[in-house]
Parts: C-alpha cells; structure tokens; sequence
C-alpha cells in the first residue's frame, strides 16, 4: 500500500495526537467528507479540548480550487453568477488551503457580514463592499467557540446564511449578495446557558463531550500536552504521518460519496427511527441520511447499512427530539437500540412489492452488520434524571416534603422593565444598545459612526472646502453616532414562597408551574436567572445568578416545602443578592419576581431578638428594595373565599405590579406587565 504523502507540518495541535472524543473526531470528519451534513454542535464542559479539535481539523481539509482574485472565494468550475466580483468568464483558477474562520462572541454585525468599505467611500467618493466573515468562510469552516453567548442579531444572520447558502448584505446604501456555504462548528458549555431552538437545530450533529475519569486516559492527555509545548515543530512532526493518512482517507471518501447507495431498506429504516423519536419536522430525517450515506463513504462501503444508520441517528437526533427547553438531552443507547429493533420490522417491509422502478425498490437490504455503537460519554441508562430522583426524608426532625409535581407549562406574560437601560443585548426590555435598529443619527449621543448621517453632513460643504477631486473631506463636527434601540436581556431573580401555607391546598403545583413558564420565557429571552426560596424559618440563595436556566428548573423541580414563612427574610436575602451582583454587572438591570401569598408568619431576628411584627417586617424590608431602584412584580399566590389581600400591600410597598397567579399566561391575559419602577 502506498504511504500517503506527508503535509507541511501544522502548527497547532495534531488532529490524531487527540485522545478519546471518538465521536467528536468521527463527526468532524463526516462533515468534512459530506458538508451537506450541516455541521457539528460540540457541547461539554470547560477544558475538555473542544475548540483544540475543532482547531486541528483545518489541518486535514482538502485545497479549495477558486478563482484568482475573487473575494469569495467562487469554484473556478462553478462560479456564483451573482458574485459581486464577478461575472467571472473563463476565469483563471487557483488553490489555497481551506479556511477555517472564527467568529469571536463579541463580533460586530458589520464584521460578520460586510459593510461599505469606509476608506474607499472617504477617498474616493464611491459606494463599495468590504466583505465580511461569512464571505471568508465560503467553502470553508466557520467556527463559533462559546455559541451559546453569540448575541441574538448574530444568530440572525447565521440562521439566515445557513438556511438559504447566501448572504444578504442590506445597509449604509450597499445592497449586495453572496454565496456563504460553509461549514458550521459551534463549542458550548451548557453550565453557561442554553442554544437558540433555531440555530440548534441548523447543526446537523451533536456531541456531548466529558474529561475521561479513568488515570490512565488522563496521564497520556497530559503527557501529550506537555510534549507538545515543549516541542510543536517536533510534536507535530511525530504525528504528520497519522494526519496525512486521516487528509488522504477523506479525499477518498469525497471521491466516493456519490456512488454510495442508499437502499430503499435503509431509507425507510431512518424514517422509522426518526419517527420513534417524535422529532419536529423532515430535517433529522435527511441529516440522518446524508450522514449514513457519509459514514458508508469513511469506511469504504458500497452501500448504506444498518450501522450507519445507528451511528447517525446517534449523532444526529440527540439535540432534536427535546419536546422542551428543559428536557435533558440526548439518547440513551438502550432507547436507540430499541428504536432501531422496531425500525427493522419497516426496513424489511416492501410497501409496494409491485414497484420496482423506484430508487431501491424491490431490492433487498444489505445484511444488517452488528456496530458496537455505545460510546464511553453516553451516560448510564440508570442515570437518574432531574424532576424524577426520589426525594429522601431530611434528617434532623424536618418534617418538610417534596412539592407537588409541576402543572403543565404555559406560554408567559411578557414582564418588562419600564424604561430603557444599557445592558446586555437580550430580548426582554428596551435599551440604548450598540447593536440593532438604527433609530437616527446624531451628533452627540449613540454608539458608533452612523455612516450615511456622517456623510449627509459632510456633502453640502464640500466646495467651500475646496474639495477638487474624488472623495469627501470630512471634519470632526461632520461626524455622527448612530443611536440605536435594541433589547436586553435583564436579571430575572425569583423569590419563591415554599412554606407550608403555600403548600396547602396542593397549591405548589400550580405554583412551581408557573415559575418554570417564566423560566421558560427568560431562557427564550437569554437573561440570567438566581431563585431565593425560603420556607421553615431560613431564606435560601438556591441557585445564584446565572445564564444556565436549566439549572434553575432542576431546583426548582426538587424544590422541598413546609414550615412556617419567613417573608421578610426571603426579600432581605434578594437585596443582598441583588446588590452583589448590581456590583458584577451594573448595566444589567435586575427584575424581582415575588411568588407568594402575603403570609408573613416569621419576623426578622436581630441581635438575638425577634420582632414582635412579621409582616411590618416584611413591609420594612420590600420598601428598602424599592429604595434600591428595583423592580419588582408580586405573584399574588392566594387562594380560597375569603382573601387578605397581603400580597397586594407587599406590592404596593414594593413600588411593583400584582398580579394573580392566572394572570401569568399570556393566553388568559393580553398586554405586557411593565414593572412600576425603571433603573
């Protein structure tokens, strides 16, 4: 056999030098011999080598054949016909290595999809396209590390070149369009929030990735590392070899993809599977096919069998059949395993044995192989899963209990803040942001250089400036900031009443119902989330501020209540935190969701001495928050004929907005809910 001719030695880390993350490797090369596949969504926690392997893969993509000199990077054999620098007739062609692109988190719009090219515009007076990163990523990789933080008018614009292949670029007078085919990589670690369901579902693959636990796997990943500081040029040369070999093998499989048959069988197998899993729509369908088709390809098969399929579907259906946001994803083997065992009696089912002219009709399928298909970062599937742990009694004489098992989730009344504030771009409450419309230009307030205002300030006096020749001459008084309004997101905090007068009457159902459909709401609007409970006495900061939602329902859903309600120490603990985190990040702007019914029977200890007055205290206490500028809206928990109405007096102290627990479906109740009080 002959060897495989060696590459320049790569300066990064060695795509093979990587230990484990075989499923991680396998996806990265599948959508490198099949780009139609849709990319990979990497999902695992910090420093488990993520963006190392994603990295390394640029090394082992083929050259790209393009037109010499074109920006975009058009195939010399297939040119875009609407290519700016184009039309391209009988263009010269030539090779470059294949590009992998990043897009950092905190990139600008302009940045990712062009704008006018402002020194052109300035000197020469003309109105021309400098391209963005979409463009440089054309035919190439576009990777997005910490994809679950990428600003939501970002996401936009990669939803919309990943849909449709192309790029449109629409601002500052440039209207134009272009090919941005590429192959989509985002690394995530869900601790720091959630995916998009829209772009999550633009990747085609899926991978959860965990540090080994076994020594021996950790030594080799240590030694290799250190190897390779020490030595790159020598590290990478020890593993040239290996890399030329994986770059030749998809070069071959590339070559062989479109002779791979995709029998019929097979064809309905992946319908059945994906079918078993109740996935949304016809994409996890074809991306189940197209990476079947990809993994017969990468080892050499002439045909689509049975484990192709099991190893796509395991691929590509665990980030598709979540119901909800907060389901857990990901597939279990076992269920896989059945699903597949169910899908065999479809495979070997002939729906039209009359019928032989269709693709795959009337063929019989390929012998079915078995494919040890587990992989070692697949949890148990004994693992115990959030919301169905059993609930172990406290020792020490508590007498509380598990709540009641959440009502169904509703769609939530949109609750805002009133005003406009400065925080992180979201999708809650109005702010002045460097991001999104341009609502006019001006000459002292706003962000940025607002273009076109800069120029039409400029144009009139272009003669008494003695301007003779292209371009503008711009003074410092010409310039203009864009002011823009966007929306951000907000900290959303929770103080969550779980005593035992909210336990009665079963009312905790409804309640901890609700507070997963506000949860549920601040995830599709990207704040961050903390939950106070308090109950028997004590307030506790259950989950601290942060962009993980998910963990926010898993506390709440193992939530214990009973005791006796401890109402001003619950609001006491939420100024607290609230004032923490007012220091970590003062431009968010912080919204306090109180879920109680009033019923303050715990007064505040101080000095060893408690108050004679539990609700005076908890009054004192919700007037000092509204003191700090926060607002606030009260969910009026109570229940029953005769009503004391203490949950509005909390309000009211608050400086707030009541409302009814039924009043938080957005269904029942039309309008939005603005906080009384703006930062």
């Amino acid at each position: 056999m002959p060897q495989p001719a060696l590459r320049p030695v790569a300066t990064g880390y060695p795509f093979s030098a990587v230990v484990g993350h075989a499923d991680l490797r396998l996806s990265l090369l599948l959508n490198a011999v099949h780009p139609a596949i849709g990319g990979v969504l990497v999902r695992g926690e910090k420093g488990t080598a993520k963006s190392t392997v994603v990295r390394a893969l640029a090394a082992l993509l083929p050259a790209a054949a393009v037109v010499a000199g074109c920006r975009f990077s058009c195939d010399p054999t297939r040119p875009d016909p609407a290519c700016p620098d184009g039309p391209h007739t009988a263009p010269e062609s030539d090779t470059r290595p294949a590009r992998l692109v990043e897009l950092p988190v905190g990139a600008t719009e302009d940045r990712l999809i062009g704008s006018l090219d402002l020194e052109r515009a300035l000197t020469e007076g003309v109105r021309a396209y400098q391209p963005g990163l979409l463009a440089a990523a054309h035919r190439g990789v576009l990777y997005v590390d910490e994809v679950n933080l990428l600003h939501d008018h970002l996401v936009d614009l990669l939803l919309d070149a990943a849909a449709m292949g192309r790029a449109h670029v629409e601002r500052e007078g440039v209207s134009v369009s272009h090919a941005a085919s590429f192959l989509l990589v985002g690394t995530m670690n869900p601790e720091e929030g959630e995916l998009r369901p829209q772009l999550l579902d633009r990747f085609g693959l899926t991978v959860e990735v965990r540090a080994a636990r076994d020594v021996d796997t950790r030594t080799e990943v240590i030694r290799r590392r250190l190897a390779f500081e020490a030595d790159p040029a020598g590290f990478g040369a020890a593993w040239a070899a290996p890399d030329a070999e994986l770059a030749d093998q998809i070069v071959t499989a590339r070559k062989a993809l479109p002779e791979v048959l995709l029998p019929d069988a097979e064809l309905r197998r992946i319908a059945a599977v994906c079918a078993a899993f109740d996935v949304d729509g016809m994409r996890a369908d074809l991306v189940v096919a197209r990476t079947a088709v990809a993994h017969a390809a990468w080892r050499g098969a002439p045909a689509v069998e049975e484990s192709d399929v099991a190893v796509a579907a395991r691929l590509a259906l665990p980030h598709r059949r979540r119901r909800d946001p907060f389901d857990e994803p990901g597939i279990e083997q076992e269920q896989l395993d059945q699903a597949l065992r169910d899908a065999a009696e479809e495979a070997d089912r002939d729906p039209d044995p009359d019928n032989t002219d269709g693709p795959g009709g009337g063929t019989p399928p390929p012998d079915a192989q078995d494919s040890d298909t587990q992989d070692s970062n697949t949890p148990p599937s004994d693992a115990p899963t959030p919301g169905n742990q059993e609930q172990e009694t406290p020792k020490g004489g508590d007498n509380s209990r598990a709540a009641a098992k959440p009502d169904e989730a509703f769609r939530a009344r949109t609750l805002q803040i009133a005003g406009v504030g400065e925080g992180a771009p979201g999708r809650r409450s109005r702010s002045r942001a460097g991001s999104g419309r341009a609502l006019r230009s001006s000459p002292s307030q706003g962000s940025g250089i607002h273009l076109v205002g800069t120029l039409t300030a400029a144009a009139p006096f272009q003669r008494d400036r003695g301007r003779s020749g292209p371009g503008l001459l711009v003074r410092t008084g010409d310039v203009r900031k864009a002011v823009r309004e966007g929306r951000e997101s907000n900290l959303v905090l929770f103080a969550v009443d779980a005593s035992g007068s909210m336990a009665a009457r079963k009312r905790m159902s409804a309640v901890t119902g609700a507070v997963i459909s506000l949860l549920r709401d601040a995830y599709q609007r990207r704040d961050k989330v903390g939950l106070v409970t308090f109950r028997a006495g004590e307030a506790e900061l259950a989950l601290p501020p942060t962009s993980s939602v998910e963990a926010a329902v898993a506390r709440l859903r193992n939530l214990r209540t009973g005791g006796r309600t401890p109402l001003a120490d619950g609001l006491l603990r939420a100024q607290k935190t609230l004032a923490t985190e007012r220091l970590r990040d003062p431009r968010r702007r912080a919204l306090l969701v109180v879920v109680t019914d009033g019923r303050a029977t715990v007064a505040v200890n101080r000095g060893g001495r408690s108050s004679n007055d539990p609700m005076a205290d908890a009054l004192r206490a919700a007037v000092g928050i509204a003191a700090d500028g926060v607002a606030s809206v009260v969910v009026d928990c109570e229940s029953g004929p005769v009503r004391l109405g203490l949950a509005g007096k909390l309000a009211a102290a608050l400086g707030g907005t009541g409302l009814r627990l039924e009043e938080l479906s957005a269904d029942a109740v039309a309008g939005v809910v603005r906080a009384a009080r703006a930062a």
